[in-house]
């Protein structure tokens, strides 16, 4: 991987591979980044949450002309196969190129080229005396996949560009010129467990296999969710099969999809063939469900230790109602552009968390009216199951100004090196530059990047090709500007 062009970007790439970095491990991953900068002799300063900016001199000639942000968020999803042993607080990216040539990914793991790579580009651009460019400034927040707490804390006046190149785009080709907003929604089921059925036995109900994938990025391929299939299990075999809830676990991060799922339940010793026959019927029916879509569901049950308390059944009910009806997936698509998702839901995890069950969604929408709408259902959905029902870490979406200067400026310039004009379009996926843009309204911004196959899940892989182009576009940018 090294070895690549542009060496400067993939050299840096890798550095990053070698530094834990997943979303609230921030401080190896900013000390390295302000040392990076002091190293240039370049202004290197870093915020009181963790933001890092590098302030770059312009080219001569270049002193006058509006100055250039590149921004980059440092933190990586943090994903990876349940038969790989990898510890992302301490363990490096095991990255490599496919045997193709054509890709770099990790093995069994998220490769963190989401946003890797444009940080690594920035990087380098601020290392190479032979860039020509405006005043820059590198600008690398933090915790981005987990709410763009970086991004929220940054105060106006502090950045001193006028023009944002957002590095964190996915597909080579495309120009983002807006974003969807979004929102976290937290259910949680307080309980006091009783004492299991004495002669129950317990079995774990395991759910494995799925793609998952970006709930911004890949919400409507219609893959499946982890949590919603274990739950429609689940339903049946409480209601039709004596089973009852000891424990459940699902999901990671808000922005996954969620891939894998399990369950501990409880039944009846006698009725042990007959559950286990019910579980392979399902996942017979999962596969059927989504043939051409997942290639690789397995749904299993394995007999435990029996635990010693479970779930009240009116909480276990409750639970299950709520989680079944809770939305998930593509609720709207933009009417002007019907190949774009407007607005969508991730019901991304569930978790126990001592005497509580705690549900997670994501909420997404490019009309503000819309994600309060959505929002809205999922609330109601659990409230009439007795939850209690927080909304956090919301943010604005990025509206689009199609009469962008830099936007008109990277069309011309993409047809001028690559010979083919760009698609300008909206992401569903979240941006910060929605946010940026709040506090410092006037900013010209865009979105691009390389592209990244199933960033957030451990097929992630990023194309070396695109990223030739993508670095090279960003040189003919600045060099325009």
């Amino acid at each position: 991987m090294r070895n690549l062009e542009p060496k400067g970007l993939w050299e840096n790439f890798y550095s990053l591979t070698q530094i834990p970095r997943p979303s609230g491990k921030k401080k190896e991953i900013a000390a390295f980044l302000v040392n990076y900068g002091k190293s240039l002799g370049l202004e290197t300063i870093q915020d009181e949450i963790g933001n890092v900016i590098i302030r770059k001199p312009a080219s001569a000639g270049y002193e006058n002309h509006p100055g250039v942000i590149l921004q980059g968020h440092m933190d990586m999803v943090p994903q990876k196969n349940s038969d790989v042993k990898h510890d992302f607080e301490k363990d490096p990216i095991r990255a490599y190129v496919e045997d193709n040539k054509e890709w770099v990914t990790a093995d069994g793991t998220t490769l963190g080229a989401d946003n890797g790579i444009g940080v690594a580009a920035a990087m380098a651009i601020l290392a190479d005396k032979n860039v020509v460019h405006p005043p820059l400034e590198a600008f690398f927040t933090v915790d981005e996949e987990t709410g763009m707490y970086g991004a929220h804390a940054l105060e106006g006046g502090v950045l001193q560009g006028k023009v944002l190149l957002n590095l964190d785009s996915e597909s080579e080709g495309e120009l983002y010129i807006g974003c969807a907003g979004g929102v976290d929604t937290t259910a949680k089921f307080p309980f006091e467990p009783v004492a299991v059925e004495e002669g129950d036995i317990a079995l774990r109900i395991s759910l494995k296999g799925l793609k998952g994938g970006h709930s911004g990025c890949d919400i409507h391929l219609q893959r499946a969710n982890a949590v919603k299939l274990l739950f429609r299990f689940l339903k049946v075999a409480v209601s039709e099969y004596e089973a009852r809830l000891a424990s459940v676990d699902g999901g990671n991060l808000r922005n996954a999809i969620p891939r894998e799922a399990e369950a501990v339940v409880t039944i009846p010793q006698e009725g042990k063939d007959e559950f286990i026959e019910l579980v392979d019927e399902w996942e017979d029916l999962f596969i059927k469900e989504y043939d051409g879509v997942e290639d690789n569901i397995h749904l299993t049950a394995e007999e435990v230790a029996c635990p010693k308390q479970e779930l009240p059944e009116d909480v276990q009910d409750f639970l299950i109602h709520a989680i079944t009806a809770c939305p998930h997936g593509v609720y709207r698509m933009i009417p002007e552009m019907p190949d774009v998702v407007e607005t969508s839901n991730n019901l991304s995890a569930i978790k126990m968390n001592g005497n509580s069950v705690e549900a997670f969604c994501l909420t997404r929408s490019s009309v503000e009216s819309r994600k309060e709408e959505l929002a809205q259902m999922i609330q109601s959905a659990f409230a009439v199951a007795g939850a209690d029902v927080e909304f956090s870490g919301s943010y604005p979406g990025w509206k689009p100004n199609t009469k962008s200067r830099i936007l008109h400026v990277m069309q011309d310039i993409y047809e001028k090196e690559f010979g083919s004009k760009p698609r300008v379009i909206t992401i569903h996926a979240g941006l910060e530059c929605g946010i940026i843009g709040r506090n410092y309204p006037g900013m010209d911004m865009i979105s691009f990047g390389p592209t990244i196959e199933h960033p957030h899940s451990p097929d992630e892989r990023v194309n070396i090709a695109t990223v030739q182009k993508f670095y090279r576009y960003i040189l003919a940018t600045l060099k325009e500007l």
